[in-house]
């Protein structure tokens, strides 16, 4: 059966991150995309000029029509909108303790804007209590105190190198006990066309959750696919562009290897 995977995040405008792109992503990997959406953004390659967060009945209502009927093989967790949304978020997944979860916890936007105020981070507890696997970049590791920090509350930690420094990115998948259980360890790609990186590596991975692959598996399966995508960005916009979902109409198991 096609993995159904939920996406619980914000929408953006510009279609380079948040709900669009995790659409996409789940598309092209074979998986079919439910959502969601916990805000309503304004934003384009520049920046986010507005954000409007849907009332938390609207969310849990979007998330128990989908549980309902279609059914969820996983579930991806994006911008979170509020404390309010997070806390009610966490009741839902915590009635459904077998569905594989990842959680991305977005603070930032690749422009720089805040997508999460001190109230929603600090309710974040409770999603990594719930997640499967955290998928901070460096900087949001930091604002959750850390890897240990993170992995004492007994998930996966998929830790993004992008924000490093270097020639070459260095991606690490951590189990709950600290142990590295796989890493990759690439090129780094000299391009400001990034936006949707980190959405769209979390969408991938919990597709390939979904799907019923081991972690590692969908952690390697994640971090090509994004890599893919940023070869093939289209270089939209006058800041950072969104890469290319579609990896130029190309199908991605023919570029994974190489990518």
């Amino acid at each position: 059966m096609i993995p159904r995977i939920l996406i619980i995040a914000g929408s953006d405008s510009g279609g380079g991150a948040g709900i669009q792109a995790d659409i996409k992503t789940i598309t092209m990997l074979g998986g079919h995309a439910m959502t969601a959406i916990t805000a309503i953004t304004a934003q384009n390659t520049l920046g986010v000029t507005a954000v409007h967060p849907v009332p938390v009945e609207m969310v849990l209502a979007q998330i128990d029509a989908v549980v309902s009927d279609i059914g969820v093989d996983a579930v991806k967790i994006g911008m979170i909108g509020s404390a309010e949304i997070a806390h009610a978020v966490a009741d839902r997944l915590e009635a459904m303790p077998s569905v594989p979860v990842v959680f991305d916890p977005v603070m930032i936007a690749t422009s720089g804007s805040i997508l999460a105020d001190d109230a929603t981070i600090a309710a974040f507890e409770r999603l990594m209590r719930r997640a499967s696997v955290v998928t901070p970049n460096l900087p949001e590791l930091a604002a959750l105190g850390g890897r240990d920090a993170v992995l004492s509350h007994g998930c996966h930690l998929a830790e993004k190198g992008g924000h490093a420094e270097g020639d070459s990115v260095h991606d690490q998948l951590f189990a709950h006990d600290g142990t590295l259980i796989a890493e990759m360890v690439e090129p780094r790609f000299d391009t400001v066309h990034t936006h949707g990186t980190g959405c769209s590596f979390a969408s991938a991975l919990a597709c390939g959750l979904g799907a019923g692959l081991p972690v590692a598996d969908a952690f390697t399966r994640a971090v090509r696919y994004v890599r893919a995508a940023i070869r093939h960005a289209p270089g939209l916009g006058a800041g950072h562009g969104p890469v290319g979902h579609a990896l130029g109409t190309v199908p991605f198991d023919r570029l994974a290897a190489a990518a």
